[in-house]
């Protein structure tokens, strides 16, 4: 039943890849046309809070079974220690915002690659880490790289103001160390495909270049939104799904809707409680690439350690 539902899920993510990588084709010719062709960050936004959050809102479900592995009854310590390491996140990227950047980019990094790939292969070593790490900055790098002075504003929407952390990202930019790391990344594409290989590996380089081509044509808001919610986040939801119910994938789809609604709503409520705060102080697209952003640090940190956590007791 496992070795099935692996390859049940290697098969409906090669069509997921493929249908992606049409659709940002077709988007790249849309906004080649039509030259001012964009979407608002409100509807950014919109899309992250309803698709993207949802792939992590079965995280009070796989706390519960961490407690049961460490045979805590009481399911209110998860949830406090969750609350309270996501606020810690918070309080962490308002005083020390550079470094809380610079840490999330990293860690982004990591959980992007290997979230996207490691249903490929059974090998989980730390030469693997390191691949699905040098995979994965291809999403932080590629906005850089095609449109960098967009990329900066952004970083200064968040609340870095360090001048010193700007005079790294000119050096970096100036001196192509930007199109080094691409290469690096796309070398550990090759590596991951040709490592245990099977056809099915082609999704690994339909993602790569759908993300090229999004970051290429639009802009890094836009890309990364289109990415983390029909790429990243309705990937890791299919692995969901088919772990609730991997022989049929229509009532899999209907109990994970359940179970994850709660949780999707709560947070969506949250960040337009905090949307509706920052606009008082701050203009409405830097106070949503605040939500969007420092908020998807305090859920990243947070449900990346409960994945960590589940992966090593579990075994």
């Amino acid at each position: 039943n496992f070795f099935n539902m692996i390859n049940n899920i290697k098969g409906i993510n090669l069509n997921h890849s493929f249908i992606f990588f049409l659709f940002c084709n077709i988007i790249s010719l849309i906004t080649f046309k039509a030259k001012n062709f964009s979407i608002s960050p409100l509807i950014c936004l919109f899309l992250i809070l309803v698709i993207g959050v949802s792939h992590g809102s079965l995280d009070h479900i796989k706390g519960k079974r961490l407690l049961k592995i460490f045979d805590i009854k009481n399911v209110f310590i998860f949830y406090v220690s969750y609350i309270l390491l996501t606020i810690f996140i918070i309080i962490a990227w308002v005083l020390l915002p550079a470094i809380s950047l610079l840490l999330f980019l990293i860690v982004a990094s990591y959980h992007f690659g290997k979230e996207d790939t490691q249903f490929l292969t059974t090998n989980h070593n730390s030469i693997n880490s390191l691949l699905y790490f040098f995979k994965g900055s291809l999403i932080i790098l590629a906005p850089m790289f095609f449109h960098f002075d967009e990329t900066v504003t952004i970083y200064k929407f968040l609340l870095v103001e360090d001048e010193t952390f700007y005079t790294i990202l000119d050096y970096i930019e100036t001196n192509k160390i930007l199109l080094i790391g691409i290469v690096l990344s796309t070398l550990s594409s090759v590596l991951l495909f040709i490592k245990e290989f099977e056809i099915k590996k082609f999704v690994i380089f339909l993602d790569y270049f759908s993300i090229i081509i999004l970051n290429y044509y639009l802009s890094p808001l836009v890309a990364f939104t289109l990415y983390f919610c029909f790429l990243h986040s309705l990937r890791h939801s299919i692995s969901l799904i088919i772990e609730i119910d991997n022989l049929d994938f229509n009532n899999g789809l209907i109990k994970f809707l359940k179970k994850a609604l709660p949780l999707t709503i709560l947070t969506a409520i949250l960040c337009v409680i905090s949307l509706f705060f920052l606009n008082n102080i701050y203009d409405l697209n830097s106070s949503i690439l605040k939500v969007i952003f420092i908020g998807l640090a305090s859920l990243t940190f947070p449900h990346i350690l409960l994945e960590y956590l589940l992966e090593k007791y579990e075994k």
